[in-house]
């Protein structure tokens, strides 16, 4: 769950999808229309009560624990810190053949959050899709703002990459296919973990990162009180503690999100790390995802509706 409560809400559907790179139209949403009605209702602002609402719309078209044909091998340590905890998914018997693994990364405004809430199918969506659709998924949590501010999130997603690299194995993956998603600050700090490589570990490399509606220029975001509590209250910071040079300039694969109903910064946020990265001859793979909002594109995951889901396993796969 990303956090700016404090955007404005705008207006308007951009029902269309496109991939920037490789010029792909994919299907429209496969939502039953009762959901898509909801969704829209519920607009471009996010709170808790919206979060929430949105979560009641999706948690009954998930699949509930315990999960037929894999399983969740939960709390694995990776690091020294307490939230530096992370889940497992992989199929049930493991595959003969190493399959490549997606690290997800939860979003809450930089000072919440977690890789499970109790009771609820999310996120263990994200990493019960990928292991059904050739993939082992792995959930991480990580240190929080703001008693951990920037660059700590970067340190764990590293740490945890690091883990990854060192330990997926045995679960069925492969070592040197290894993608990073966020959601919302997850996002950012996926971004910001593929912009500062002098951040990352040795041998820290990734195959690609999926970045699903962040922030990653920090000087022209409009910034709340989560963003202030991890990446500081002094301005003349936040380009160096930006992503968006090192994204324009990397050469890790990007897959981009916004969604038609997102928050208006996000969506600024997108289409300027696109223009940025173009700019630069290095444009990423870039989706607007319709009928969707901030928080329905990753509620989606593992449900009927099949395109972000599609999009990011076209993206890992190379196709």
């Amino acid at each position: 769950m990303g956090g700016v409560s404090h955007l404005r809400p705008t207006f308007g559907l951009a029902l269309v999808l496109s991939l920037a790179s490789d010029a792909a139209v994919a299907q429209m949403s496969a939502n039953p229309p009762e959901v898509e009605q909801k969704i829209l209702e519920l607009g471009r602002s996010l709170n808790p009560s919206i979060i929430v609402a949105t979560g009641a719309i999706y948690a009954p078209l998930q699949e509930q624990p315990p999960y037929q044909g894999l399983r969740a091998h939960r709390d694995l340590k990776y690091g020294p810190e307490e939230r530096n905890r992370l889940d497992v998914f992989a199929p049930e018997p493991l595959p003969t053949e190493a399959r490549p693994v997606l690290i997800f990364v939860h979003g809450v405004a930089f000072v919440g959050g977690d890789k499970i809430r109790p009771g609820s199918p999310f996120y263990d969506n994200i990493g019960v899709w990928a292991a059904r659709h050739g993939l082992i998924g792995i959930n991480i949590t990580y240190r929080l703002a703001p008693q951990h501010p920037w660059p700590a999130a970067i340190e764990d997603l590293g740490a945890a990459v690091r883990w990854a690299i060192q330990n997926v194995a045995p679960y069925g993956g492969d070592p040197e296919k290894i993608f990073l998603m966020g959601h919302s600050a997850g996002a950012a700090h996926v971004a910001g973990y593929v912009a500062h490589p002098d951040l990352q570990p040795p041998g820290g490399d990734i195959a690609g990162a999926i970045l699903l509606s962040g922030i990653y220029d920090l000087t022209t975001f409009q910034m709340g009180p989560g963003e202030k509590a991890y990446f500081g209250e002094d301005p003349s910071l936040y380009a160096e503690r930006s992503a968006l040079a090192g994204l324009a300039e990397t050469k890790t694969p990007l897959l981009v999100t916004i969604t038609d109903l997102d928050l208006v910064e996000m969506e600024k946020q997108g289409n300027q790390l696109k223009q940025t990265a173009c700019e630069a001859k290095h444009c990423p793979r870039f989706l607007l995802l319709p009928k969707h909002s901030h928080m329905s594109e990753i509620y989606s995951i593992n449900t009927k509706d099949e395109q972000l889901s599609n999009a990011i396993l076209g993206f890992i796969k190379g196709n």
